[in-house]
Formats: C-alpha cells, structure tokens, sequence
C-alpha cells in the first residue's frame, strides 16, 4: 500500500472503512498522492478471513503502510502490536493523524524507507508474526525485501507473509516461504505464505 510508483493512475483522495473487529466501519482518510493505492476491501476481506485463525496477539509489520489499512485491520481484529512503516512524508503524516484519531497505542509508525528499517539490527521483542509485503510496484523490491526479513531474523518461526504484486509478476521468493492461500482481483495478485525453519517440512 506504499505511495511510491504503484500505478499510473492517481488516487483520489478519500476515505477507506475498517471492516471487521473493535474499529468496524472507522474511515481512514487517504491522501491525494500519486500512486497511492490502498488493497481493496474485498482484498482485504479474504486476508483477514484467512488470517482469522491467527491474528489475535500477532506481532505485524506493514512496511509500506500508505493509509495503514493493513496495520490497523490487524490490530482492529486482535493484533497485539502493529508495526507501520511509511517514507513518504504526506502519507506519514496522514497515517499519524489516523492512528491519533482512533487512539491505537498499538500501533506504531516508522518514519522509514523500508530497506533501511530492516537493515538496522534487530532489537528486544521485534520479531514478527505477520508481515505484509506490498511495496511499489515499479520498484521491483519483493526478493530484496524477503532476503532482508530472513537476513535479518525479522520473522517468527512460523511467521505468516501477505505478498501482492502484479498478476503477471514471477517472484523467487525464500524458498522456506510456501504458499498458503492466493487470489486474483483485476491487475492484482495476491498470496498469503507460511515460513518454515525446518528444512524438512518444506522439501
């Protein structure tokens, strides 16, 4: 959901809905900024449906956050914490007023290009159950992005990752990453994977 290249077309500034849990039905506002293209509702439906079985008390992560949707779908259906990184400074700001309008001490943004956030060391209680991974399309950073989350030892070890990309995109992904659930929505592809440490278990 991050602001940078996603699209050619641009957003209209506006509002998205929460749409399940304790914040059902709050509007985030969503700034006018070129790219910025938060993931549909009904994508989001399906995620937090499949996550539904272990959100409640997960750690997370967005590290493109835009409007922060993800991040406080998450902490709205029972996430202990959510993590929300966001480099642009507009789409921060309005992410800062969301998070203040809604009261969420949950929740915490980073001012940060992600790259740079996962390059830092890792510090106590930062390890991730969740982590959404929806980085501007035009800039090709999924594998970079996945290499520094194992690098880095940024995932639990049966941490869940939310991938969307274009359908037509190839990912080599860390192969103790499996697939667990994908969908298709327009241009969009979308996939939910399951980390593995045992070498064992995944082939």
């Amino acid at each position: 959901m991050s602001t940078h290249g996603k699209s050619s077309r641009r957003a209209a500034a506006g509002r998205v809905r929460i749409i399940g849990g304790t914040l059902r039905n709050s509007r985030l506002d969503v700034a006018d900024l070129p790219g910025l293209r938060p993931t549909a509702e009904r994508v989001r439906e399906t995620l937090f449906n499949w996550l539904e079985p272990v959100i409640a008390g997960a750690h997370c992560v967005d590290l493109f956050a835009g409007t922060g949707a993800l991040g406080i779908e998450a902490i709205s259906r029972g996430a202990a914490s959510a993590r929300l990184i966001e480099q642009e400074p507009r789409a921060a700001r309005g992410l800062r007023e969301n998070l203040a309008r809604l009261k969420l001490d949950r929740a915490q943004l980073s001012e940060l290009d992600a790259l740079h956030f996962l390059r830092r060391p890792i510090g106590l209680g930062e390890r991730f159950d969740v982590a959404f991974l929806d980085p501007p399309f035009a800039q090709n950073l999924w594998e970079l992005v996945a290499r520094q989350l194992e690098q880095g030892d940024w995932l639990a070890p049966s941490a869940w990752i939310y991938v969307e990309s274009p359908r037509e995109a190839a990912l080599a992904l860390p192969a103790n990453w499996q697939p667990h659930r994908h969908g298709q929505a327009g241009e969009v592809a979308y996939a939910l994977y399951r980390r593995y440490t045992d070498s064992k278990t995944f082939g």
